[in-house]
């Protein structure tokens, strides 16, 4: 039980220390909620607006690259690191207020923002920073930062790919030691896979584990890896919402039987004791304090949050906590994968365009894009599959990374749907396959029901988007 307590204190403490910490470099405003950033219209000052950063050399990193460029530019710097728990509100009311910056970055700028402000006409088209390095690009990378400007009636690259992230598994290898287990003997067909995960729970409790869950899975609205999570589910079942052309599919009765599928499968996990009882109701957190608490032996989760949190403790990283893929679809193909490519933009209000395409010309400059995707930790992948060959990323020592690169670089992927139509982009933020995992499991609906309420919400949504 020490040792349960140990691992989620140390979890809790480094959620802390990302949210508080004071960076020791060169000083750069960072807000808060009572504190808005930086006045953006300052005269010939750059005003970028970033994502803090999960980890404190990521931030350092970062800045690094501001320094470097303003020996270069006669244009200054004025840097605003911006937390998670503020980005959403000081975003919003930024841009209702038209007080923007030059450039903004956020980890959520492609599931909530930048297929709707294209649309909107609030994006630079950045074409000559993409272009004349687009070959350098994965082509994922560069079809979820080609957006349609409604205002201009055109498609073009309206972002920059920074990074990316997508699902991988995380499990305990001493849980299954303890039931004379381990990896190796895990199943790859789709069926298999998951009965693995319900057999190792039913074996721990009949060890006297009476608390343990087979799998951390969300399953609620509040948490964006509810969706994250569903979706990739979707694309197992080869369950397509939308066509080439962003046109909804949801009459075809194929679809319509696809989601009833997956809903059905979700909540059969749920239904049968092998999910938390808690995951109802879980924040984007919660999986991952669940795994490091031990109350679950594995969880799906949209980066390697969770085994990067544990970097310092060797033990942990190296021996006891370990990554994988997705098993094969049910058709035995393997996963294609939703990767959220992570991106920079800058606003048309902007007087310093010119200047912000310099400086993102510069970040995304290969030596400099390497140097800050890999002070993340590995929390955040290269779009660049030359950057993918760094020794960081495949050490065969590691037990995360290599096998988490795999998903890049020998599976296929693909954008989310808000690239093909940002009204899907409302249909994320409403967490629509979490509300109605919740209406089936909180409030008895049948999936046929629940599908019906889905497939009704989102075309209603679809219906008016302007």
């Amino acid at each position: 039980m020490l040792q349960k307590r140990t691992f989620i204190l140390l979890f809790i403490l480094s959620l802390v220390l990302v949210a508080c910490l004071n960076t020791t470099y060169k000083p750069v405003a960072e807000s808060t909620p009572t504190q808005t950033p930086a006045n953006p219209t300052t005269n010939n000052t750059l005003n970028i607006w970033w994502n803090k950063g999960y980890y404190p050399e990521e931030e350092a990193a970062f800045q690094q690259v501001v320094t470097e460029w303003e020996k270069k530019s006669p244009t200054k710097v004025n840097l605003t690191f911006i937390t998670d728990a503020n980005i959403i509100q000081q975003t919003e009311k930024a841009v209702n207020t038209n007080n923007l910056p030059d450039i903004f970055f956020a980890y959520l700028t492609d599931i909530n923002w930048s297929p709707g402000w294209a649309w909107e006409g609030k994006l630079v088209d950045v074409s000559d920073v993409v272009e004349p390095i687009k070959s350098l690009y994965t082509p994922n990378a560069l079809e979820s930062v080609y957006f349609y400007n409604n205002v201009d009636k055109k498609r073009s690259y309206y972002a920059v790919p920074i990074e990316q992230q997508t699902i991988h598994i995380s499990y305990w290898r001493d849980l299954l030691k303890e039931i004379g287990t381990s990896e190796k003997d895990i199943p790859q067909d789709w069926d298999g896979f998951w009965n693995f995960w319900k057999q190792a729970q039913d074996k721990l409790r009949q060890k006297g584990q009476q608390n343990i869950y087979a799998m951390g899975l969300p399953m609620s609205p509040g948490a964006s890896d509810t969706y994250f999570m569903f979706e990739q589910f979707l694309e197992a079942y080869q369950v397509k919402l939308l066509d080439a052309n962003g046109k909804l599919l949801l009459d075809s009765p194929n679809t319509k039987q696809g989601i009833i599928k997956v809903l059905d499968w979700c909540a059969k996990l749920y239904k049968d004791g092998y999910v938390p009882p808690p995951a109802l109701s879980w924040q984007n957190t919660d999986n991952n304090v669940n795994f490091l608490n031990k109350s679950v032996i594995m969880t799906a989760n949209p980066s390697l949050s969770i085994p990067t949190s544990q970097k310092q403790d060797r033990e942990l990283y190296y021996n006891q906590i370990g990554t994988m893929e997705f098993p094969n679809q049910p058709n035995g193909k393997p996963n294609r994968y939703m990767a959220a490519v992570k991106q920079a933009v800058i606003f048309a209000s902007s007087q310093h365009q010119k200047d912000a395409k310099a400086f993102l010309s510069f970040l995304v400059e290969p030596k400099n894009l390497e140097t800050y995707i890999e002070n993340s930790a590995g929390r955040w992948f290269p779009v660049m599959p030359q950057l993918m060959k760094a020794p960081f990323w495949n050490n065969p020592k590691d037990p995360h990374l290599p096998i988490a690169l795999k998903q890049f670089t020998e599976r296929q992927t693909r954008p989310f749907y808000p690239v093909l139509n940002p009204a899907y982009v409302k249909v994320q933020q409403e967490n629509v396959w979490g509300e109605v995992l919740n209406r089936i499991l909180k409030d008895n609906l049948s999936s046929e029901q629940a599908a019906d309420e889905a497939i009704a919400k989102i075309k209603k949504i679809f219906s008016e988007w302007k």
